[in-house]
């Protein structure tokens, strides 16, 4: 819908507003926001309910119920504007589930959610020893979950599969950060998987280690130095005083790691998809986890677990 001179407006000054938003109900976003442009009619006919409702899921109500005395208040182009545009992706979306959770929408209205760590079924996660809760600058959330020791990381959620969009292909990722000053254990291969759950019950640690590989930390390689090497990054370096020696440890290369690394987010936050899944009906539950098994660990950061469509991510 493009501008239009006001010869050719004529024919439509004399219809009813609720016709207008009829007509602008059958465009696209795009020519919702641009038709406020054409007339003073047209403008007040592209802010109706009826027209932005169409943009909005239909079930917008229920995901975020606790939130209803606030929904009163707002058209349903200020929530679309709310859900759809932001300028800080810190600050995207509402926080909705006591504000455990953040909701939001794509810019075609694909359904979009950050499961905090409090919302995630995690290995010992009340053990003040294995996980210390704290808030961080930079997080979506109130807290973050930091790893402080533990032999077997198993972060698991379930999802139901209704509340996303349907017909879409979705992917879940873990958002996360790792401690500068302290880590170790997190270069060991993890197993991540996102699946439809077949029945009702609780999953165990008993289960075998099954999925994609993945890793929280580029793996690293050791590699001896000579007096005459030049390295810049001398960081995870040590000395053999006896040997007069340094060692150092460097990234992998890509091209022999066997698995998935993370990547840094605009956000400052890094990520790691854990798998993907096609959202058909939304009939079940979307399981979604990663475990790890075999060493001690320490200096994960968690935030939560991101789902979003994949064609979008």
């Amino acid at each position: 819908m493009g501008e239009v001179n006001d010869g050719m407006l004529s024919p439509f000054q004399s219809l009813p507003e609720g016709c207008k938003s009829h007509i602008i109900f059958y465009t696209s976003i795009q020519d919702a926001c641009s038709a406020s442009l054409i007339s003073k009619e047209f403008n007040s006919a592209s802010k109706s309910d009826t027209v932005w409702g169409k943009f909005l899921p239909p079930d917008l109500k229920e995901i975020i119920s606790n939130l209803v005395p606030w929904l009163s208040s707002k058209t349903k182009k200020e929530l679309y504007r709310l859900l759809c545009h932001f300028s800080n992706p810190i600050d995207k979306g509402i926080l909705i589930n006591k504000g455990n959770r953040r909701f939001w929408l794509t810019k075609c209205s694909k359904k979009c959610y950050m499961l905090s760590a409090w919302e995630l079924s995690i290995h010992k996660k009340e053990d003040p020893e294995c996980w210390k809760w704290y808030e961080l600058s930079g997080s979506r959330f109130s807290e973050v979950a930091e790893l402080q020791r533990v032999d077997i990381l198993d972060i698991r959620v379930k999802m139901p599969a209704r509340s996303l969009s349907l017909k879409t292909n979705y992917a879940a990722y873990l958002v996360f950060k790792t401690n500068k000053e302290y880590s170790y254990g997190l270069e060991t291969v993890a197993k991540a998987s996102v699946s439809f759950a077949a029945t009702a019950g609780t999953s165990g640690l008993s289960e075998p280690m099954e999925g994609d590989s993945v890793y929280l930390k580029i793996p690293t390689d050791v590699h001896y130095l000579t007096p005459t090497d030049e390295y810049e990054d001398l960081r995870y370096g040590w000395w053999e005083p006896d040997m007069q020696r340094r060692f150092v440890r460097v990234p992998r290369p890509e091209h022999e790691i066997d698995g998935r690394v993370p990547r840094e987010r605009n956000d400052g936050w890094q990520e790691i998809m854990l798998g993907e899944f096609f959202n058909d009906e939304g009939v079940g539950d979307v399981e979604i986890k990663i475990s790890e098994i075999l060493d001690w660990k320490k200096g994960l950061i968690l935030e939560g677990i991101e789902l979003r469509p994949k064609e979008e991510a």
